[in-house]
């Protein structure tokens, strides 16, 4: 059957293309859930929302004990969807976590996060992706400015901006190993970028991206309207919802602790993949499901 569904967010071209303003809902649910019309107006307008110490140090602690016994699984380093530093073996990502481990497979469950992610995506959802971003001391890099949906579009073909990124802060996030930073505002435009997307992307671009960056010029003028950059910081246990388009990046970790997160990506039944729509085969499973869509229920 050919694929004939029109790609509103055209990018990886040819040549330098505008911004384009989001065509998509930001909130698809009603004020029927565990977010208030406060924290949904937030989100609509910012793209993220932070929960400062969601989870008690108590109910931290198992899950940065999974996160220790997973990296340090013998041969951990060599197996698909695990990705190291540039420069070293150490482990940058660990991705699919939601299927190795119990815990993060009742976490992305948890009653408490869940329902969130449905009155957001205002239906059923399930695991895009998930990810432990470990990012050691010393030796963990930065992440350049960059939408999620930009690759999930692209590479992925995920049709529409119906999906919502939650981060769980398993080790203190600070000024000094490299937190997350958004652009609030950014996820009303989207910005195409510039360049073929070259076959096996994903092997470069999860250790450096280079491909799917937003230039300069718009970014400074995201920026500068969105009223400059935040980075939610805070103890273990945080808890940061982001959209899917919102754009983010964080620098290299300059202290000798590691930046450890969970991640998972809820998205939206009705938005399933499809082709990817500026490459020439999808990337694997572990980056993005592509066969089971059970949409889940709480643990």
């Amino acid at each position: 059957m050919v694929d004939t569904l029109k790609d509103l967010y055209p990018s990886r071209t040819i040549k330098p293309t505008a911004m384009l303003e989001r065509l998509d809902p930001v909130v698809y649910g009603g004020e029927y859930g565990p977010l208030s019309r406060i924290q949904l107006d937030s989100y609509r307008d910012n793209g993220f929302l932070f929960f400062p110490s969601f989870f008690s140090a108590d109910e931290v602690a198992p899950l940065v004990s999974e996160l220790q016994r997973l990296c340090r699984q013998p041969g951990i380093a060599r197996q698909e969807g695990v990705i190291t530093e540039p420069a070293s073996e150490e482990i940058r990502s660990i991705f699919e976590v939601h299927k190795r481990s119990a815990v993060f497979h009742d976490l992305c469950r948890h009653p408490r996060i869940l329902p969130m992610a449905e009155q957001l995506l205002g239906s059923d959802v399930y695991i895009h992706q998930s990810r432990i971003n470990y990012k050691p001391g010393f030796e963990g890099k930065g992440f350049d400015w960059h939408s999620d949906f930009e690759t999930w579009h692209t590479e992925d073909g995920m049709p529409y901006m119906r999906a919502v990124s939650c981060s769980i802060i398993l080790t203190d996030n600070t000024e000094f190993n490299g937190p997350l930073m958004l652009i609030p505002g950014s996820h009303k435009y989207f910005v195409p970028c510039v360049g073929e997307t070259p076959e096996d992307n994903f092997r470069s671009s999860l250790k450096q991206q280079r491909l799917g960056v937003p230039d300069k010029h718009s970014l400074r003028r995201l920026i500068r309207q969105g009223g400059g950059i935040q980075a939610p910081k805070g103890a273990a246990g945080s808890l940061l919802l982001f959209e899917c388009n919102t754009l983010h990046g964080s620098n290299a970790n300059m202290s000798p602790d590691p930046r450890s997160n969970v991640f998972f990506v809820y998205n939206s039944v009705r938005n399933a993949p499809r082709r990817p729509y500026a490459a020439s085969k999808p990337r694997p499973g572990f980056l993005a499901e592509r066969e089971d869509f059970t949409p889940l229920t709480s643990r």
